[in-house]
C-alpha cells in the first residue's frame, strides 16, 4: 500500500492532517457497499496512522452512507503513533478526505477530541466545515439529550507519558500482531475471525473491572449534566445498556470491532457492525426499564 510522510506540526499533528484532507481531492476508494441512510452516525477510535487501523473498511462505509450528522468521537488520528515515526498510508488520508466531502455536501461533522488527538483541545482549528469540541450534547429525533464525549477524562491511565500506558500499549500492540496470525489461519480454514485483544478484555477479571469502572464514571458525569444518555468511545468496546437512569452507549472502534452507533429518523439507536462487507445491526436499544445501577446516586 502506498504511504506518504506524516505532517509534522509542532502544535498538532492531527490538525495538520485535518487541514490537508479538507484541501485535497480524493485519491483512494474503499470497498463499495449498498447505499445507506441514517439520521446520525457516531464512530470513534479510528487510530489513523496506526498500522492496525481498518481504514479501508471504514472508507467503504463512509462512501456508502448518507447522514445528517456525523460524530467523530475521539482518537480519529493517532498522534502517539505519528510522533514515533509511523507512516501515513493513502487509505488513512482518504478517510479524512471522504469526511471532508461529506461536510461540504450537507453533513454536519462534529469532531470530539480524544487522548490520542488531544492536541486539538489546545489549538484553533481553521477548518470551517467541521466543529471541534471536547464534549457536546446531541438531541435525538424523539427529543432525548445525549452527552457525546470520548471518555479519556474518566480514565486514570490515559496519559501518553505514563509508564503504565506505555506498557499497556506495547501489550495491546503485541496482542494485535498475534491476532493477525490467527485471522489469517481462520480465513484459510473457513473459520470466523475475532479479535484476540477483544476476547482478553472480555475474560480477564481486571479488564472487566476497568471497563465497568469507566462506564460507571462516564454515566455519573452524564447524570450530573441532566441528560438522558451518553455516547463515548475510548475503551474499544461497543455497548448499549442502562446504568441507572442513563442510557450508556459506546460506539466501539475501527481497529478491532468495526462498529458504529446509528440513530434512525425516529430517534431509535442501534449498534451496527461491518462484517463480511455488510453493515448489520449488532445491538438494539433496550426498552426503558427500571434502573440496574444507581448512576443518579453517584452523581450527587
Amino acid at each position: 500500500m502506498q504511504s506518504s510522510s506524516p505532517t509534522r506540526s509542532s502544535a498538532s499533528l492531527a490538525l495538520g492532517h485535518l487541514e490537508r484532507a479538507f484541501r485535497a481531492p480524493p485519491r483512494f476508494r474503499g470497498v463499495p457497499l449498498e447505499r445507506l441512510r441514517h439520521r446520525t452516525l457516531w464512530i470513534s477510535d479510528l487510530h489513523l496512522g496506526s498500522r492496525h487501523s481498518r481504514a479501508e473498511a471504514l472508507l467503504g462505509l463512509l462512501e456508502a452512507v448518507e447522514v445528517e450528522t456525523l460524530y467523530l468521537v475521539g482518537d480519529i488520528i493517532d498522534e502517539w503513533k505519528l510522533r514515533r515515526g509511523a507512516a501515513w498510508p493513502v487509505a488513512h488520508a482518504a478517510v479524512l478526505e471522504r469526511i471532508a466531502i461529506m461536510a461540504r455536501t450537507g453533513t454536519r461533522v462534529i469532531y470530539v477530541s480524544g487522548n490520542h488527538d488531544i492536541s486539538l483541545r489546545d489549538v484553533d482549528v481553521d477548518v470551517p466545515e467541521i466543529e471541534v469540541v471536547e464534549e457536546t450534547v446531541h438531541e435525538t429525533a424523539d427529543g432525548r439529550r445525549l452527552l457525546v464525549i470520548h471518555g479519556d477524562q474518566f480514565d486514570e491511565y490515559s496519559d501518553e507519558a505514563s509508564l503504565v500506558v506505555r506498557v499497556g500499549d506495547w501489550s495491546y500492540q503485541a496482542a494485535m500482531a498475534i491476532n493477525l496470525v490467527f485471522d489469517r489461519g481462520a480465513r484459510r480454514s473457513g473459520g470466523s475471525t475475532r479479535s484476540l485483544s477483544l476476547r482478553l478484555k472480555q475474560k480477564v477479571k481486571k479488564a472487566v473491572k476497568y471497563i465497568g469502572n469507566f462506564e460507571g464514571r462516564v454515566a455519573a458525569h452524564a447524570a450530573r449534566l441532566d441528560v438522558e444518555g451518553v455516547v463515548a468511545g475510548h475503551i474499544h468496546r461497543a455497548e448499549i445498556r442502562r446504568i441507572g437512569d442513563i442510557l450508556y452507549l459506546n460506539d466501539g472502534d475501527w481497529v478491532e470491532s468495526c462498529t458504529g452507533l446509528v440513530e434512525d429518523e425516529h430517534g431509535r439507536l442501534c449498534l451496527y457492525r461491518l462484517r463480511a462487507g455488510e453493515w448489520r445491526v449488532e445491538t438494539e436499544e433496550p426498552e426503558r426499564a427500571e434502573p440496574d445501577f444507581p448512576a443518579r446516586a453517584l452523581a450527587r
